[in-house]
């Protein structure tokens, strides 16, 4: 019997764990599938890792890996499609706002032939209209950008084969963009769109810097236009200022109506001056992601594992 593994990163989840941890079940039971259930605590501060002490001991089905600290979820998730081991991986957060009850139509989806099954998450039931319209303009600039074409509303709620997750787990960067990546590794691909329900309980981890963070790392690992766009404004301008040199030795020299001109003179130089100070600080965006690429320290340190196998159960590989 083929083997299904849900990885579920959780942070401070402790309301939501137990119901997940049945919904699951409940959908999963009917199936023909053995399945797997692996919780990635990403350094939760309250009663989550307790809770899935309590859960693993009660349920060899589920496993969970607590994280020495919190790396975020594309870590968490990394650690989680690394250790899974099924012939189908379906990764989705606990927080109900990915319905288990669609788990069944990934695997239908499977099972014709389709590689990677995403989701893609139509509106969220009670979201703001700022979290709707930043989300929607950060896909567009990333698919205007790069040529990796990531679709609008995509979420981590996806299945993939387990071909799909060998060919992951040889992308170890460490800013990592996973939508991005499951797009550029190709395979059969398809989608099933959903409407997200709002969170079952608690507040959402995913704060405005942390948004900001993630469509950063997702814009610099795919796209090379900010570089080419500052390239190409120096050459423009640096173009206008070869002409203003001419303009005005031709002023000084042939004519007799030189002025100072120190309004002129301090507005570019302040535009050109800030200018650099953006491209500098675009240049220096990428130079700091090779810095942390070409030390190679690992993607996250796993603490404890609970209900893991001996063999056969993953490694502990960064």
């Amino acid at each position: 019997m083929k083997l299904v593994s849900i990885v579920v990163p959780v942070f401070n989840e402790q309301e939501n764990i137990d119901i997940f941890y049945k919904e699951v079940c409940k959908h999963m039971e009917p199936l023909p599938y053995r399945f797997e259930l692996i919780f990635v605590d990403d350094g939760s501060r309250d009663a989550t890792p307790a809770i899935l002490h309590r859960l693993s001991g009660e349920d060899p089905r589920v496993r969970a890996l607590i994280l020495a600290r919190n790396y975020g979820l594309q870590g968490a998730l990394s650690c989680g499609l690394d250790h899974a081991q099924g012939d189908a991986v379906v990764s989705m957060d606990g927080d109900m706002q990915h319905p288990p009850e669609m788990v069944p139509q990934l695997i239908a989806k499977w099972e014709e032939g389709f590689d990677v099954v995403q989701t893609i998450r139509l509106t969220t039931e009670g979201v703001s209209w700022f979290k709707n319209f930043t989300s929607s303009t950060f896909y567009k600039l990333m698919n205007a950008m790069s040529k990796v074409r990531v679709q609008e509303g995509g979420s981590d709620f996806r299945l993939l084969d387990k071909r799909v997750v060998e060919s992951f787990r040889l992308f170890r960067e460490k800013a990592r963009f996973i939508r991005g990546m499951i797009s550029d590794i190709g395979f059969c691909q398809t989608q099933i769109s959903f409407v997200a329900p709002p969170r079952y309980a608690g507040v959402s981890k995913f704060s405005l810097r942390k948004m900001l963070t993630f469509a950063l790392d997702g814009i610099t690992a795919y796209s090379k236009l900010p570089l080419r766009f500052a390239f190409y404004t120096g050459v423009i301008f640096g173009a206008i200022s070869v002409g203003l040199t001419v303009h005005v030795l031709y002023i000084k020299l042939f004519t007799a109506e030189a002025v100072p001109g120190w309004a002129t003179i301090s507005a570019s130089i302040l535009l050109l001056g800030g200018l650099q100070l953006v491209f500098m600080g675009i240049i220096g965006e990428y130079v700091g992601r090779i810095f942390e690429e070409v030390k190679r320290r690992p993607l996250y340190l796993v603490r404890e594992k609970l209900n893991w196998p001996r063999e056969g159960g993953g490694d502990d590989r960064p």
